[in-house]
């Protein structure tokens, strides 16, 4: 596989160990870092099994594992970026389901510093050229203390 190959399989690269988004294998996913990082600290959190669509396809007690995995996957981006970035306000939890066909939950940080037309919008509302297309905030190597920040808090909250 190259190294673009694994978004056209995300959950199977993640699994294979060819996923490079992955921060940490949860208990019923991965926690992986978004692609964009318009908002730094930007994660979600794939379902370990592609055929799972919904929320509601997985049994009680899967179900109620992998809300807790969101919100520890959301309560780390929190502390992390509320580290990084006094500007912090707060993280947005969203589970939509309407491009990727399996169960993914978006966390979304956000900042004091967004622009005031959008700090209290959706992140949908961001233009997609500029921050959802354009190569300005594409993942990268400038990303990596700010994966391993998520990474760390992860680990803590995980051994709690």
């Amino acid at each position: 596989m190259t190294n673009t190959d694994w978004r056209k399989d995300r959950i199977g690269s993640a699994h294979r160990g060819e996923n490079p988004t992955v921060l940490r294998r949860l208990d019923q996913g991965f926690a992986v870092i978004g692609d964009r990082q318009f908002l730094p600290g930007y994660a979600v959190l794939l379902t370990d099994d592609p055929s799972v669509t919904r929320l509601s396809d997985l049994p009680r007690a899967r179900r109620t594992a992998y809300l807790s995995d969101m919100e520890r996957l959301a309560e780390a981006v929190e502390r992390a970026c509320r580290r990084l970035d006094p500007a912090f306000r707060r993280v947005n939890i969203e589970i939509l389901g309407n491009t990727d066909p399996y169960l993914h939950a978006h966390i979304w940080p956000r900042y004091d510093w967004e622009p005031p037309e959008l700090v209290r919008v959706p992140v949908w509302r961001y233009e997609q050229e500029e921050y959802w297309r354009g190569a300005r905030h594409e993942l990268g190597p400038r990303h990596d203390g700010l994966r391993t920040a998520i990474g760390e808090e992860l680990d803590r909250l995980g051994a709690q």
